[in-house]
């Protein structure tokens, strides 16, 4: 049986340096989950691996897009799978990581035969978003599904329009439509669940957006300032800069709102891997060791 690691965890914990780690000692190659690091335009924002990093090990789905392109999670499971597919042609182990738990288990446990978004659904519901912004259909989707509401990334557009679109479609809940019966995976799956205390994952969240604005966030998001209404720049770290861009915050309350959001969404991650239910926790500040030790134990 071939097997999939998954690495799992909140922003900022280290994901990206176990996967690399355990990629190299197991000698495979990794693919990325994030959605936000698809995008090659947003490396400084989304916390890309670095060029060094992307040297370490070979990385699959990371700036592998532009803002310009369309995609969809059922366009990533089906890749994503394929790709799977080449690399347990030769090797019996494959690392996944990233951060957007909805990418990471359409992998792990596939997708429900949703219909395709529905035409005059997306344009009413883009055309309130373009008029009134995200919050109408946040409180349309906390009403039409709460369940999935209290974990979804209520700042992601994109996932908001998906889920209310299949509602009005199904006549069901989005919950409810993901949990119809998925197609059967061809591999194992073992998930590895980076852990610390809430107030270090806050610190490293606070100080890595620090780093994010040494490093020229600020720069970046300004070469997107044109491109802004992007669903895929409608996210943390660039949609605050935008604002402080078009003169509504000064630059200070902008990164503690970059802050504030971050460890917002650092929570329903939190939620949503609790959720999980089959998760081999590790310690953040001996992460590969205690990997390394778990993976001992399995046949391999």
């Amino acid at each position: 049986m071939k097997r999939l690691i998954s690495i799992v965890g909140t922003t900022g914990i280290g994901k990206t340096r176990l996967a690399i780690d355990l990629a190299n000692h197991l000698g495979t190659e990794i693919i990325s989950c994030d959605s936000r690091q698809f995008y090659r335009e947003m490396k400084i924002g989304t916390a890309m691996p670095t060029e060094s990093e992307l040297a370490e090990a070979r990385h699959h789905f990371v700036g592998n897009l532009s803002i310009d392109d369309y995609y969809s999670i059922g366009l990533y499971e089906h890749e994503a799978i394929e790709k799977l597919d080449e690399i347990f042609a030769e090797k019996d182990v494959a690392i996944m990581v990233g951060g957007s738990g909805m990418y990471e288990k359409a992998v792990v446990e596939g997708l429900n035969d949703l219909p395709e978004a529905d035409e005059e659904n997306q344009k009413k519901l883009i055309d309130i978003f373009e008029n009134q912004g995200i919050e109408p259909l946040q409180k349309l989707l906390s009403e039409l599904d709460p369940e999935y509401f209290s974990v979804v990334d209520k700042d992601n557009s994109r996932r908001l329009l998906r889920a209310i679109d299949i509602i009005w479609q199904t006549g069901k809940t989005y919950t409810e439509n993901l949990s119809l019966p998925k197609p059967q995976r061809h591999f194992e799956t073992f998930r590895i669940g980076i852990e610390a205390p809430r107030e270090v994952i806050y610190e490293r969240i606070n100080r890595r957006v620090d780093i994010m604005m040494e490093n020229g966030l600020l720069e970046e998001a300004k070469g997107l300032i044109a491109h802004k209404d992007k669903v895929a720049l409608q996210t943390v770290g660039y949609s605050e800069l935008f604002k402080y861009f078009d003169g509504e915050w000064d630059l200070d309350f902008a990164v503690s709102e970059i802050k504030k959001n971050s460890r917002r969404y650092a929570k329903r991650q939190m939620t949503w891997n609790r959720k999980l239910g089959n998760v081999n926790w590790v310690n953040y500040d001996n992460s590969v060791e205690e990997a390394l030790s778990l993976l001992k134990n399995l046949p391999m």
